[in-house]
């Protein structure tokens, strides 16, 4: 599908305007991994598609992006283009299965730096090798109709290493960790080489549609400050640059979201992306502190509160909400992706209580500004 045919009016741009710092009249909200395996609606689609054929299918990739728009209409204000962080790696050369009941599986792994050039490919062309995301994000955002803004993203390149070397999950990244203490220098290489195309594909999905960015270092929170400082945030700030400056104009706003990395919150807001994402470890007021204003915050419920019942979900949301504020610089979502198990009733209370005190503290912050005003004036 071609991105020329113009695309239909955003209708609702609140979570563009939050992300570039913009005063709202409420917070944003949306959930990671919103399109998954805890809406009956996907497993369904699962029965009958394996989960890389529905990635590499456009007309199911958008299929199943609209499902949790669908199901919670007016409460959601983005969506998430379905895909997985491993198509990088796929793209490089590398073959990655998805298990069902273990997750990722990659049956040959890096296991030496001398193994590189046999199993990654010296230049991925990424317009050929994801072509199919790209077509996705085309005909989701035609099929959205402007009713929210879409997300493009990738994975990290750390968190994307971790994966080449490890197989798969790990608990400890013990491989991936021996490459970076032993083979720093190969390390390095392979980082800057998914760096590359980690920047590429960005560039393409917003040529493709998408409208905002969102980089997941999913395992940044497994290197200590140090090691973060030398294998993930430089990595982190290039690709922010390089997008930025390869789009130019037609620039969308980006989030990083490092979890675990409470460390580097201070750096990370410091690095060009307009918003960084809080894992729920992370105390609102503290963070607000940290960053001074220089980025939006995104975040950062627990996923787990979606199982506590709904008086845990209205309290956990209550503090969230009124700990960041409402109208300025916030952008509300879980900690991390919501769980495959979270009944979808927990979901729809935390969108619609969301909404219902983000209204209430903007009310409140309004109030606080007129009075404000008033004491300066008189």
């Amino acid at each position: 599908m071609s991105a020329t045919k113009p695309f239909p009016p955003l209708k609702n741009d609140l979570i563009l305007r939050a992300a570039r710092g913009e005063k709202t009249e409420r917070a944003p909200v949306w959930v990671m991994r919103q399109a998954g395996r805890y809406l009956p609606e996907f497993r369904a689609e699962r029965v009958e598609n394996d989960f890389f054929k529905i990635c590499r299918t456009p007309e199911l990739a958008t299929k199943v992006t609209l499902q949790p728009i669908d199901r919670y209409d007016g409460l959601l204000d983005a969506s998430i283009i379905f895909s997985d962080i491993l198509v990088i790696p796929q793209a490089m050369g590398m073959t990655v299965e998805m298990v069902p009941g273990k997750g990722p599986h990659f049956p040959d792994p890096l296991v030496h730096p001398s193994e590189m050039p046999a199993k990654l490919k010296e230049k991925v062309d990424v317009y050929q090798e994801l072509q199919y995301v790209f077509d996705a994000i085309t005909m989701t955002r035609h099929a959205l109709d402007g009713r929210v803004p879409l997300i493009g993203f990738v994975g990290a390149p750390w968190t994307l290493m971790a994966y080449m070397i490890e197989g798969g999950g790990s608990k400890t990244l013990s491989k991936a960790k021996e490459w970076i203490f032993k083979h720093p220098k190969a390390s390095h290489e392979l980082l800057n080489r998914i760096t590359d195309v980690c920047v590429e594909f960005l560039v393409g999905q917003v040529r493709a549609g998408a409208q905002m960015l969102q980089v997941f270092e999913s395992w940044g929170g497994e290197l200590g400050p140090h090691d973060f400082e030398q294998f993930s945030l430089p990595y982190l700030a290039q690709i922010a640059k390089r997008v930025k400056a390869a789009l130019g104009s037609e620039a969308v706003p980006m989030t990083v979201f490092a979890k675990g990395s409470w460390y580097a919150l201070e750096q990370l807001s410091e690095i060009g992306y307009e918003t960084v994402s809080l894992d729920w470890t992370h105390d609102p007021v503290q963070a607000k502190a940290l960053t001074k204003g220089r980025v939006t915050l995104q975040g950062n419920m627990d996923p787990n509160v979606l199982y506590g019942g709904d008086e845990a979900i209205v309290a956990a949301v209550e503090r969230m909400v009124r700990g960041f504020g409402s109208t300025g610089r916030y952008i509300a979502n879980l900690g991390h992706g919501i769980l495959p198990t979270v009944p979808v009733e927990a979901m729809e209370l935390f969108l619609k209580t969301v909404h219902r005190v983000g209204l209430e503290v903007a009310a409140e912050e309004s109030k606080i500004e007129i009075a404000s005003n008033v004491n300066i004036i008189g």
